[in-house]
């Protein structure tokens, strides 16, 4: 069983990428070479604003130490990242910076660790700068970036039903093809 954690990056109750990420937990079922795959989803809800004084009294917070246990035991993470003013969200960009917490945790959390990085916008070009200015960050953290796929929802809006679900039946056949190409991706050695 190949367990990937799923992580959005807004917060926002009727947020696409929160919808992108249910949708991917439903669609990526057992297409998985030896095995069925699951995606949960965790959340960055909580996560307080990193500050190197309140690490240094009060350690990491729980919230954040919950995280990193979550991060830890999958066997992959799935980043579903918004677009905001071309770039990274500062609250996603935040909760990473908070699991990078203290610099020595870094290989345990990330290292070699399978990421790929979705994602949904109303706008016309999805997330495409978004996901690129993970990569820096990635390459920092030294996970293992699966990129063979790549997936920006434009015009998510226009994708979602009355109750704010992926509805659309080619970019769920698209988000099916990579969440499962991810797992296998994702997949542990035996």
């Amino acid at each position: 069983m190949v367990r990937i954690l799923g992580l959005s990056g807004s917060l926002r109750s009727g947020s696409y990428n929160s919808a992108l990420l249910r949708a991917a937990a439903d669609v990526i079922g057992s297409g998985v070479t030896g095995g069925e795959a699951t995606l949960e989803i965790g959340s960055i809800r909580g996560i307080p604003l990193y500050d190197g004084d309140v690490e240094a009294a009060d350690g990491i917070p729980a919230v954040v130490q919950a995280l990193k246990a979550r991060v830890q035991a999958c066997d992959g993470l799935l980043l579903v990242t918004p677009e905001y003013n071309n770039g990274i969200p500062g609250v996603f960009k935040n909760a990473i910076d908070w699991l990078s917490r203290p610099a020595d945790d870094i290989p345990r959390v990330f290292g070699d660790r399978p990421f790929a990085v979705i994602g949904a916008s109303p706008g016309g070009f999805g997330t495409v700068l978004a996901q690129s200015a993970w990569l820096p960050v990635l390459r920092t953290l030294r996970v293992r970036y699966w990129s063979g796929g790549r997936l920006l929802l434009s015009r998510a809006h226009q994708l979602m039903d009355t109750n704010g679900e992926l509805a659309d039946p080619a970019a769920r056949k698209q988000l099916e093809a990579f969440v499962q190409d991810f797992a296998r991706f994702a997949q542990p050695a035996n």
